[in-house]
């Protein structure tokens, strides 16, 4: 019988070490009483002011997205990227065939030039009949016609000038360069395949800016735009604050939601655009008790803490909220004024040699 005892004493230290047993009664605890100043450090549970949260799933959305479109004509010569190729700002995505292009250039330049030589004529006759003008040898009305050919001239110049440029930029327009960097999601001509202005070529976005659309039920609106604060809860509990908190000013007809948008800012999330995501929204004040994770025990599915009491330490099962930086919120298993083991390492082995010591007497 005194042997039966003393394995059944050595069990209940061996769960209570490992955090193995279901500890939500504390009765089920092997308790071990202090002898003395307790060996490790301790810290009393107090409430916080905290901010009051409800949370919501929300859709990640890439900030710059956009379909690149033809803006010129021609025929699909180059695709030098596919779909979900990574591709950096201003690295060629496609390439046209460019002989029309060309010619309109050549063109171009030819006006140009027949501009040039008709206004270098132009003022040069208004020149001579400036200078005959002022010897009273030619009429005023004289005057006046080698003065707007001269000003005629100078227009035509700078028209076949704007022309030159637009030919440039229609040759320009034959290689379509990245906006920004991204991942191709999608591909809408072959090589070969002819194309006009406005026709999509390709769409991709951007994973270096995204941001959250989440639907919000009307009764909570009025709480949300009063503080304008969230944050993006990470599937670790890591949380991020949204830079700005926008709230549409109407409601889906349908739902009755309405829709408020997180600009989030850049970070590595692992976030894909796409994807849900929880969003915690801010909508007013409460008190929270808060451990650091430090104190935890974690084993299984099993989370608790050290509990000093009267000179005497027990396992506790807790429930745990979310993680706010180096602490989380406890919503039962603990009130205001216990006393927890700082080190539960040090707690656990304090307790295993405190049944060691029962054991052997």
């Amino acid at each position: 019988m005194q042997m039966r005892t003393r394995l059944s004493a050595l069990a209940l230290a061996s769960a209570l070490l490992f955090g193995l047993t279901a500890c939500g009664d504390e009765s089920k605890l092997t308790v071990a009483k202090a002898t003395g100043e307790l060996p490790f450090a301790t810290l009393t549970v107090s409430p916080v002011s905290a901010q009051r949260e409800r949370i919501w799933d929300g859709v990640i959305e890439a900030v710059n997205q956009a379909t690149l479109s033809a803006q010129t004509g021609g025929r699909v010569r180059e695709i030098a990227v596919d779909v979900n190729d990574y591709v950096k700002t201003g690295d060629v995505i496609l390439r046209f065939t460019d002989v029309e292009q060309q010619s309109g250039i050549r063109q171009a330049q030819a006006a140009l030039a027949a501009a040039k030589a008709a206004m270098d004529e132009a003022e040069s006759d208004f020149k001579r009949v400036s200078e005959i003008f002022g010897r009273q040898l030619v009429s005023k009305a004289q005057l006046d016609q080698a003065t707007a050919r001269r000003d005629a001239a100078k227009a035509q110049h700078d028209s076949a000038k704007a022309a030159v440029r637009a030919a440039n930029e229609q040759v320009d327009y034959t290689v379509v360069r990245a906006p920004y960097s991204g991942i191709v999601t999608e591909r809408h001509v072959e090589v070969g395949e002819a194309v006009n202005p406005g026709q999509p070529l390709i769409s991709g976005l951007s994973l270096d800016k995204l941001r959250v659309n989440v639907q919000i039920p009307q009764s909570d609106m009025a709480a949300i735009r009063e503080h304008a604060k969230a944050a993006l809860v990470l599937a670790d509990g890591k949380r991020i604050d949204a830079e700005q908190v926008i709230v549409f000013p109407y409601a889906d007809a349908t739902t009755h939601t309405f829709s408020v948008r997180l600009e989030l800012p850049q970070a590595e999330t692992g976030l894909q655009p796409g994807m849900t995501a929880k969003a915690a929204f801010v909508i007013g004040e409460s008190e929270r008790l808060m451990v650091p994770e430090s104190a935890l025990v974690r084993r299984s599915e099993v989370t608790a803490v050290y509990v000093v009491s009267d000179g005497r330490v027990s396992l506790r099962q807790i429930r745990l909220g979310h993680r706010f930086g180096n602490e989380v919120e406890v919503l039962a298993g603990l009130a205001a004024g216990d006393a927890l083991a700082a080190d539960p390492v040090a707690a656990g082995v304090y307790l295993s040699r405190l049944h060691a010591q029962e054991s052997a007497q």
